[in-house]
């Protein structure tokens, strides 16, 4: 299992258990009748071409220290998903980009701590200086036939659906 699941029902303490709801197994108060449901976690990606460059982040935390990725980050509760991309960036390299259009949203967690959604969106800088910052070790930009190791199967597919063709 992906996610720390609760043992208490926030409601009233009782112990839950497994019982049939809405379908499906779920945690369940046996006192108040509170059922669980895990929520997905949200994850968004950047991808910024520039003269057939694209921009990428090193990676500085596991899985996958080292490898190269899109800008990206956890959406948080509340926060507009373009919104966190522009934040997401701006920690990461320093740039300040706006969303020119979403271009896929992409379903399935790549490893134990990563996002069960990941929505992905071109984006344009706007102002800023590149700069590696907060998780990423290093930003820069790389020319799309000589890309280095890129840590996720999500990164390989926008790339070679969205900017390989530009």
């Amino acid at each position: 299992m992906l996610y720390t699941e609760p043992r208490y029902c926030p409601r009233c303490a009782a112990e839950l258990v497994q019982a049939v709801r809405f379908g499906r197994q779920r945690l369940t108060c046996p006192r108040c009748d509170w059922v669980y449901f895990a929520d997905p976690k949200v994850a968004v990606a950047g991808l910024l071409i520039q003269d057939r460059e694209v921009l990428l982040v090193q990676r500085v935390n596991d899985p996958f220290r080292g490898s190269w990725t899109l800008p990206a980050g956890f959406v948080d509760a509340g926060e507009d998903p373009r919104q966190a991309l522009a934040r997401e960036c701006l920690e990461e390299t320093g740039l300040i980009v706006e969303v020119t259009s979403l271009l896929d949203v992409v379903a399935g967690a790549e490893h134990a701590r990563g996002a069960d959604i990941l929505i992905v969106y071109r984006i344009q800088s706007t102002s800023g200086s590149l700069c590696a910052g907060d998780d990423a070790g290093q930003a820069a930009f790389f020319a799309l036939d000589r890309l280095p190791p890129l840590a996720f199967a999500s990164t390989i597919k926008i790339i070679d659906q969205f900017a390989r063709d530009l």
